[in-house]
């Protein structure tokens, strides 16, 4: 299985991108927040988190393999979580996929299905069997996707000890990761859970 491509970014399309590996061009796949990210990559080296699928009709001998690149590994685990729900599937998630996956996964936590139903290919049914399937599975993810984002040098295993940590003092889950966000996108350097907690707590009180 190929979990990476690193290349040459030589074409972004509507709906995908085309890598330049050595002596072969890549086709990827990627979600419109992805593609968004990209735009201003073109022609510069850059690497994707990718998972395969097959797509097409085995019965009529037309199967296709096809690549889904994404710029983090949390984005791609994301991705496979939410084509896990009956019903949705790669296609589906590949259009669904308009906005950032934080807050997708923010809508999930929060079962604001009415704006959920609102992403492409999203009606209000699926959106409830989103979050009904999902709503108990992204907020630690959530937090996964927020280092990623702001790139703070900080060892997952600290954030996420502090999330319980936060949990276990009576914060809900929105509100743990609310004020961990705040406290990572000062991009200070927090080598472990008291200080974490010492610098959120230093924000609350300021």
């Amino acid at each position: 299985m190929i979990t990476k491509v690193t290349g040459t970014l030589r074409n972004l399309g509507d709906e995908a991108a085309t890598l330049a590996v050595g002596a072969f061009e890549h086709e990827v796949l990627i979600p419109e927040f992805t593609r968004r990210h990209l735009q201003a990559e073109v022609g510069r080296e850059i690497s994707l988190h990718t998972i395969e699928y097959l797509e097409g009709n085995a019965m009529h001998g037309r199967i296709t393999p096809r690549l889904v690149g994404f710029l983090t590994e949390p984005e791609r685990e994301f991705f496979e979580l939410f084509c896990s729900v009956d019903g949705v599937g790669v296609k589906k998630a590949l259009r669904a996929m308009v906005r950032p996956v934080k807050k997708v996964a923010t809508l999930i936590e929060e079962q604001d299905v009415k704006t959920l139903a609102t992403l492409p290919g999203i009606g209000p049914a699926m959106a409830e069997r989103i979050v009904a399937k999902l709503r108990r599975k992204v907020p630690k993810f959530a937090l996964m996707v927020a280092r990623a984002e702001i790139e703070a040098d900080v060892e997952s295993d600290v954030v996420s000890e502090t999330y319980e940590v936060l949990r276990g003092l009576g914060h809900g889950e929105s509100d743990a990761r609310r004020l961990l966000d705040a406290a990572l996108g000062t991009k200070k350097k927090y080598k472990d859970v008291q200080s974490l907690l010492q610098a959120i707590y230093q924000q609350t009180h300021s």
